[in-house]
């Protein structure tokens, strides 16, 4: 996968999202376009999508759903998620871990 659906700010990451609700399984799926392809099992309706998605990318991430925020595209299909802290990288994805240049 290219590096285009991904984008680390210190050490927050950023994802830039494809998200499909109502999928038989909440899984990646590989790139849309530029972005990274969600599906996620929960209808897109009072924000039950967004909230299997924040479970699912905690869960993957290794964090809090604290720790995931969606910072836009809350009511549409393309959305820019932040992971705070990841505590793992899903090796599905082939992210580059957080190079801190300061050490």
């Amino acid at each position: 996968m290219a590096e285009s659906y991904y984008r680390w700010q210190t050490s927050t990451l950023l994802l830039f999202c494809h998200l499909q609700p109502k999928a038989s399984k909440d899984e990646f799926v590989g790139l849309h376009g530029e972005r990274l392809k969600i599906r996620i099992t929960a209808p897109p309706v009072d924000g039950k999508a967004n909230k299997q998605l924040v479970a699912f990318l905690a869960k993957q991430f290794g964090v809090s759903k604290q720790q995931v925020t969606i910072s836009s595209g809350d009511s549409g299909r393309q959305k820019t998620v932040q992971i705070h802290r990841p505590a793992k990288l899903p090796p599905s994805l082939d992210i580059k871990p957080f190079a801190d240049e300061t050490c």
